[in-house]
């Protein structure tokens, strides 16, 4: 992997990350650990899809950890995670923030290639979030699907025939207070379900949709509105 430091349009220094293999195959594993001083802001995204192939078995392990000191700002935004038919990959995001630090994550993952119909009749997922305040567990999030993707999906209860999934959480001293304004930026999308809700000074917003152009006709839109500023160039490119 390597890290780019483009001129930015924001007020935070914009960070690319490049995973220079092309893709995650079976057996890989990835870790990116990320520290933001007292004050600093920083924006991370990624250029592209990030593609995770096929395995004949080995899961693939793809771990961030994230650190904010007081007064920092840590945006977490790369571009979706598209995950083969027979992918098996295991992800972890371990997040720790000071009091009075912000923290904003997004990541998105969709099951299937659209151009070539692709059905992911069989693999793994499995998400696990982790955010800490001062030290003291916050958030705890986890998604495991095994076995036919696909089919677990279509289940009103999992997904509801949807192929795309994104989260968003953001940390920060008044992102309880922003619940109100997030949900008036969640633009109504055709084939894209969205939700937002607040808590224990979080705010939460859940992406469900049935392709990843409806995900980003209302993700985009949304993201731009509740940061106040474009996202990173590489979204465009």
């Amino acid at each position: 992997m390597r890290i780019r430091l483009p001129k930015g349009e924001g007020n935070a220094l914009d960070a690319v990350l490049v995973n220079t293999a092309g893709g995650i195959a079976c057996g890989d594993r990835f870790a990116v650990e990320i520290e933001a001083q007292s004050g600093a802001k920083i924006c991370l995204a990624t250029p592209a899809a990030e593609k995770v192939y096929r395995s004949d078995g080995p899961v693939a392990e793809l771990s961030v950890s994230l650190h904010a000191h007081p007064g920092a700002k840590v945006e977490w935004l790369p571009q979706e995670t598209l995950l083969f038919d027979e992918a098996r990959l295991s992800r972890t995001m371990d997040a720790s923030i000071s009091e009075n630090a912000s923290l904003t994550l997004f990541e998105a993952v969709v099951f299937g290639r659209e151009a070539r119909a692709e059905c992911v009749q069989n693999g793994l997922f499995e998400d696990r979030w982790r955010i800490r305040r001062g030290g003291r567990l916050i958030y705890a999030d986890t998604l495991r699907l095994i076995g036919p993707l696909s089919e677990l999906l279509s289940k009103p209860g999992v997904g509801n025939g949807a192929r795309v999934l994104a989260t968003m959480v953001h940390g920060a001293p008044d992102a309880e207070a922003r619940l109100d304004f997030a949900r008036s930026h969640l633009l109504s999308s055709t084939g894209c379900e969205t939700a937002a809700s607040a808590w224990n000074g979080l705010l939460v917003v859940r992406f469900c949709a049935v392709s990843i152009a409806a995900l980003r006709a209302a993700a985009i839109p949304f993201l731009i509105g509740f940061r106040g500023e474009p996202l990173p160039r590489v979204w465009l490119s």
